[in-house]
């Protein structure tokens, strides 16, 4: 990488096909010997089935704190969507960079990479960390086993900076997440004789109307963030699956339900009310039916929300690196919200924007990425005279 731009490095970033149904090895051991070419030994952290990996990384002194530069390597699916370039092969048109995964978020990363010279060529004072996580597009999953040791170690961060895209203005919040997926058993039978039987889809749909009441709760003025767009907790289904024919009263449905939770407010609040209306008011009703049916609820996934404050070190900091203190939020999740529950104040800042992403024909502007370059070289000067 020591002749390498960011856009080379990009191009063979988004070469590497890592949807996170698929493994990252392949991008993980590119950048490990790249790194180790030039000198930087790398950590590796796997998934239980050794198919993933995060990759840490220093640069600099182990005995001070330092930054990190955290991205995710896996990206969302091209399945039915319709590209008219090759997804996993970097195109060029008219200054913008065309590939799954360009915003997304290798154009940060691939920065981060091209810039790894002028770190080793600064003397750091301050070390800088370099931190690509798997499966993060699932939840938020693959990241925890790395901060989990990262937490335990003696010398903490005073910054991560996630590089998700924000066309490179600061972002100090998001929302936080919880998936949830509800299984309702019910009791089959003839529909011409319905009352006899449990309609588990029925009481799906009940379990769904009761969320929309819940979600119009949160809604009401008083639930209110003006820092966040919208400017309230939301909570929505998403997939729904149930029933095998018209003429049988169906004995299974599921669906999965979400809940984007403002920073502050615990989204397990609406599944521990939905269960409790579960209970009270759909069970007894099901099982005076039939005694075995059952209402079931399982947790997918979830990630905290982000609120640093905007007068800490950490926002600070950032300003110095974006030139910019007019600080916002974004309404996707990260990373962010875990490196902070670890005990590392974070902030979100990343060339390309999240219109593009998960999108047919995603891409990131060469001027954007030539700006993350800039600020990146701001950090590698700030290191090498930080007190």
């Amino acid at each position: 990488m020591s002749e390498m731009s960011s856009r080379d490095v990009l191009e063979r970033l988004i070469g590497f096909a890592t949807v996170s149904r698929d493994s990252n090895l392949e991008l993980i051991e590119f950048v490990r010997d790249a790194l180790a070419n030039l000198g930087v030994e790398s950590e590796l952290f796997y998934n239980a089935e050794r198919t993933k990996a995060n990759l840490f990384a220093t640069i600099g002194p182990r005995d001070r704190g330092g930054i990190v530069l955290s991205g995710h390597t896996d990206v969302v699916p091209v399945d039915g969507q319709a590209w008219t370039l090759d997804p996993f092969r970097l195109t060029e048109k008219e200054g913008r960079l065309y590939g799954r995964g360009t915003a997304d978020m290798k154009g940060f990363i691939a920065s981060v990479l091209a810039s790894v010279p002028t770190f080793l060529k600064k003397s750091l004072v301050m070390p800088v960390h370099l931190a690509f996580s798997y499966d993060e597009e699932v939840g938020c999953l693959g990241v925890r086993p790395m901060l989990e040791q990262l937490a335990r170690r003696p010398q903490k961060p005073v910054l991560c900076l996630i590089g998700e895209p924000t066309e490179l203005k600061p972002v100090l919040g998001h929302k936080g997440k919880l998936a949830m997926r509800c299984q309702v058993k019910g009791a089959a039978c003839h529909s011409a004789y319905a009352p006899y039987g449990v309609n588990a889809i029925a009481y799906a749909a009940r379990l769904i109307g009761k969320l929309d009441d819940i979600g119009e709760q949160l809604a009401q003025p008083e639930h209110h963030d003006a820092l966040f767009d919208p400017p309230y907790s939301t909570v929505q289904a998403g997939v729904i699956k149930g029933g095998r024919a018209l003429n049988i009263v169906p004995a299974e449905c599921e669906f999965d339900f979400e809940v984007r939770a403002l920073p502050g407010f615990d989204a397990h609040e609406v599944a521990d009310e939905l269960q409790s209306f579960a209970e009270a008011e759909l069970l007894p009703k099901m099982r005076a039916v039939k005694a075995d049916t059952d209402i079931r609820f399982e947790s997918l996934s979830a990630y905290p929300g982000l609120a640093t404050p905007p007068d800490s070190e950490a926002a600070r900091l950032l300003t110095l690196l974006s030139g910019s203190n007019e600080f916002g939020t974004v309404a996707f999740g990260t990373e962010g919200g875990l490196f902070n529950q670890a005990g590392i104040p974070t902030v979100v800042c990343g060339p390309g924007s999240m219109d593009q992403g998960h999108k047919p024909d995603e891409f990131v502007s060469v001027e954007q990425l030539d700006a993350c370059d800039a600020m990146l070289a701001r950090l590698a000067d700030y290191l090498a005279t930080a007190s």
